[in-house]
């Protein structure tokens, strides 16, 4: 038999099944959108994209869509254009539950019914009907919620493959608790009761009385939220803008593009939230004899800090990563034990963390960077509340509490621009090294405004500035004030604090460091560690750990 797919909450399966349907969720997310984007625009979000996608590709057959969003239209045009399928619908329900709603989907739902049983040579079938009903029993036990846009399973799994708790998948399409309708003698009748069941369901974003899904985030046992959010998506990023300062229980957003391309690169961001519902000071260390080595694998370099039993550090090295992650830890940390005339035998306990730290075959634990460098900010002050870490390939701001644990985060890993690798490829185009850039754009004169927001762009502008004759010093400037500006953003989102502290290599970088003081109108503090810092709160892990 063949499966009728859809991709929505207020799809009538119950339905679909009655007139001998066998019904799925259309949750397959691709690697590409290789053939999406030869019959769709480039911006259409994921949601419609996967949709376009599974059809091109030939594994599906039967579509049933409703129209959720201007996406869901524009896909219903395209598969009907292009989509060469047996059966395609698009259910038109409105946006309210009651009045005129109802009755506007019992005439749809009707007309689909109409259409479906002509297509499978088929009859109603009231027993089949209230059969497909699945009862749903609200979660009450501790557990975690994905909420916001549509997640697809190869995402899902890896949230519960990360999490220390139980997870509910409670995406918008994933979300359905429809309720049987009483029987009624005539088939209008019951549709038209059906109708009501169906939009009385807790309401998505599309609905236009959306204040129920209050109740989501008030649900008893939840213990956190990951809030899920697609590209080129606004319906669930209005909620989310809603949620950050009133949500009582940890709040983490993620956002994909529909692909598999995004798992791996959101898994530090997991990683690092589900960190902070462990216990991370693990046993006492009074008792605790030896060395213990912290490890942090970064794209550009590879550093590694060794402390004995009274914290105090013996070793610290920084070495360039070179090809491969898990041969520079070895490098960084045979150095590093030299230093200490130390051996790995002596060791009690090594952590990694980092960009390479999943590879790093050395190591009693991984811990995540974000974790790492709040942890080791507030050992080095203590009175530190948030970190700005400006690395080779990502940046981070992290709001540090107290006791040195993460209360919040934000992460810009999907792009070089603002990075240390983003002032390395200007150095590179500006033929000066990169100690000179950290200096010479403190000598500017001429404000001048990088636009770009793609680093192979903003490579093109500064080579244009070049051939304008304009000075090397203001160029290098407003290089500094484009990654500033980045990273005053991200502090901004965590809502951060002061004192601040700047963490990573371009903590080196005077000319950065002095624009984004400008910007967040404060002092940052720089310790002459600041770029172990990642490797020491790793290290103060491995001290820890039980």
């Amino acid at each position: 038999m063949s499966i009728t797919y859809h991709v929505c909450k207020y799809t009538p399966v119950e339905l679909l099944t009655a007139l001998g349907g066998e019904c799925a969720l259309l949750d397959e997310a691709p690697d590409v959108f290789d053939l999406s984007d030869q019959v769709a625009h480039p911006n259409l979000c994921g949601f419609g994209k996967s949709v376009i996608q599974a059809v091109m590709a030939g594994h599906v057959k039967e579509v049933v869509l409703v129209n959720c969003c201007d996406t869901i239209r524009r896909t219903y045009d395209i598969l009907k254009e292009f989509g060469n399928l047996d059966f395609l619908y698009l259910l038109d329900i409105l946006h309210g539950k009651s009045g005129c709603s109802v009755d506007h989907a019992k005439h749809q739902l009707m007309d689909l019914a109409e259409a479906y049983g002509r297509y499978k040579g088929t009859q109603f079938d009231k027993n089949a009907f209230f059969a497909a009903f699945a009862p749903t029993t609200p979660r009450t036990d501790p557990h975690i919620a994905v909420i916001g846009a549509k997640m697809g399973t190869h995402l899902f799994s890896l949230v519960e493959e990360t999490m220390p708790l139980p997870v509910e998948n409670l995406t918008c399409a994933s979300n359905r608790s429809v309720v049987a309708p009483e029987d009624q003698a005539e088939f209008a009748a019951l549709i038209e009761a059906y109708a009501r069941q169906l939009l009385g369901q807790l309401p998505c974003m599309r609905m236009t009385d959306n204040t129920a899904r209050k109740q989501l985030f008030h649900a008893p046992g939840l213990e956190g939220v990951v809030y899920h959010t697609l590209q080129f998506c606004d319906y669930y990023g209005f909620e989310y803008a809603g949620l950050r300062d009133h949500l009582s229980v940890p709040l983490l957003k993620i956002e994909s593009d529909g692909t598999t391309q995004s798992r791996e690169q959101l898994r530090t961001r997991l990683d690092a939230f589900a960190e902070g519902f462990a216990t991370q000071k693990g046993a006492t260390t009074m008792d605790k004899h030896g060395y213990f080595a912290g490890i942090d694998s970064g794209s550009a370099t590879t550093d590694v800090v060794i402390l004995d039993q009274d914290k105090n550090i013996v070793a610290k090295v920084i070495l360039p990563t070179g090809a491969g992650a898990s041969n520079g830890a070895q490098r960084a940390l045979e150095q590093a034990l030299q230093q200490a005339g130390l051996t790995e035998k002596d060791l009690t306990a090594t952590v990694t963390t980092g960009y390479g730290r999943g590879v790093i075959q050395t190591g009693d634990k991984s811990v995540t960077e974000i974790t790492c460098h709040a942890k080791g900010a507030h050992f080095l002050n203590p009175a530190i509340r948030s970190v700005i870490d400006i690395g080779g390939q990502d940046s981070k701001a992290i709001k540090v509490e107290p006791d040195g644990s993460v209360s919040n985060f934000v992460m810009n890993d999907k792009c070089a621009a603002g990075t240390g690798r983003f002032l390395e490829m200007m150095a590179r185009t500006l033929e000066i090294s990169l100690e000179d850039i950290s200096t010479i754009g403190l000598k500017w004169k001429e404000e001048i405004t990088i636009s770009s927001m793609c680093t192979v762009f903003a490579d093109s502008e500064v080579v244009s500035l070049v051939a304008q004759n304009k000075a090397l010093p203001d160029i290098v400037h407003g290089l500094n004030q484009s990654v500033a500006t980045r990273a005053a953003a991200l502090f901004r989102r965590i809502g951060g604090a002061h004192p601040c502290m700047m963490t990573g290599g371009v903590s080196r970088n005077k000319g950065v460091v002095g624009a984004i003081e400008e910007k967040i109108g404060q002092p940052l503090y720089i310790h002459p560690d600041a770029q172990l810092c990642g490797a020491l709160g790793a290290a103060l892990f491995a001290l820890e750990m039980p």
